[in-house]
């Protein structure tokens, strides 16, 4: 696998990203380059890279016979999706919102109604309040989603570095979620009827359940009871990724692999398992709007004993609100014909 290749390549890759990508200001609307830029100075906190293992290939030629080779495995996060959670003023990342987010708009006032029949304006919807004043409904916010593939991933088919970067399964800029195309499911909630955890309380609860819970991962539909908008956008988030790491679900997606093996740009690659909510070992989040952060959580903290809270300093007043889900994956680069085996000297992530 290269083993003789310096670990120097893996940080040279981040640093050359990072003079070609200068950070981004503090802005409400975030570029491609200010998430690239971002991806990059948070790669030493939310990488978590490691050598994990061997792998032991067969490698035959004409001449030569056969032999058994071996490459090193390694495992590490990779920066798969940029996941918006918005209301009205949009997609607070200015390229998408001005392509992709455009063209939905065009036919989801049509699709709903022609569904429906319903005539609700489906461009509100930031910080939403249903019922008036004293009802149970005060902290009803509504947001849409969309889920779509890092731009990191673009740049890094470009690195030199394959013996220690682990190629990723998300397809750079393509929408994996838009939830304008899925209008009616999005807004009624009737496809997550089947699940138990849409009638059960407590069931997959964000955080810990009844005491500090920040929603429910079901129903995975665009309404939250929350009183903290910033808290609000992260469980419609989560929800986001529950259902595009996670094949065959009830929604207009489109997935992104999870589990087994695949041969990836010459290297075998374990895939990360579907987003599991509470366990930063299924992923990560990391913000970029309204506020821009160099590390990486899992939403749900308890924040009860904090003076701000979770959500100082990150509320947004357009009620847009952006992050980049990291997902763990191993791999080893080809080394021979045939993959053989590999042992691992210790579990990851």
């Amino acid at each position: 696998m290269g083993a003789h290749r310096s670990a120097w390549s893996l940080a040279a890759a981040f640093f050359a990203a990072a003079w070609m990508f200068p950070a981004p200001g503090h802005a409400r609307d975030i570029t491609t380059d200010g998430i690239i830029a971002d991806t990059v100075s948070a790669a030493t906190s939310c990488m978590h890279w490691r050598p994990v293992g061997t792998c032991f290939w067969l490698r035959c030629s004409l001449f030569g016979g056969c032999s058994i080779r071996a490459s090193l495995k390694v495992g590490h996060f990779n920066p798969d999706l940029v996941v918006s959670a918005y209301g009205d003023a949009g997609n607070p990342w200015a390229e998408i919102r001005e392509s992709l987010s455009l063209a939905a708009d065009l036919g989801m006032n049509a699709v709903f109604r022609a569904a429906t029949g319903s005539t609700v304006d489906l461009g509100s919807g930031t910080a939403s309040v249903e019922g008036t004043k004293g009802s149970d409904h005060r902290n009803l916010l509504f947001k849409e989603v969309d889920a779509v593939g890092h731009p990191w991933q673009l740049f890094s088919e470009l690195s030199d570095s394959f013996d220690l970067l682990c190629p990723s399964v998300a397809t750079p800029f393509l929408p994996y979620k838009q939830s304008k195309l899925n209008a009616v499911a999005w807004r009624l909630g009737a496809t997550e009827a089947g699940y138990p955890a849409t009638w059960i309380p407590g069931m997959r609860e964000i955080g810990s359940w009844p005491v500090n819970t920040w929603g429910p991962v079901h129903p995975r539909h665009g309404f939250v009871t929350q009183a903290e908008d910033p808290k609000a956008a992260a469980v419609i988030a989560q929800r986001a990724g529950d259902i595009v790491t996670r094949a065959g679900q009830p929604h207009v997606y489109q997935n992104l692999a999870s589990g087994g093996t695949r041969n990836l740009l010459g290297t075998r690659v374990w895939l990360p398992p579907p987003l599991l909510e509470n366990n930063w070992r299924t992923g990560q989040w990391q913000m970029h709007a309204p506020a821009s952060r160099q590390s990486c959580e899992v939403f749900g903290s308890n924040d009860l004993g904090s003076a701000g809270g979770w959500s100082a300093g990150k509320v947004s007043q357009s009620g847009s609100y952006a992050w980049t889900l990291w997902r763990p994956y191993q791999c080893c680069a080809r080394a021979g014909q045939v993959f053989l085996g590999n042992v691992d000297w210790m579990n990851y992530p």
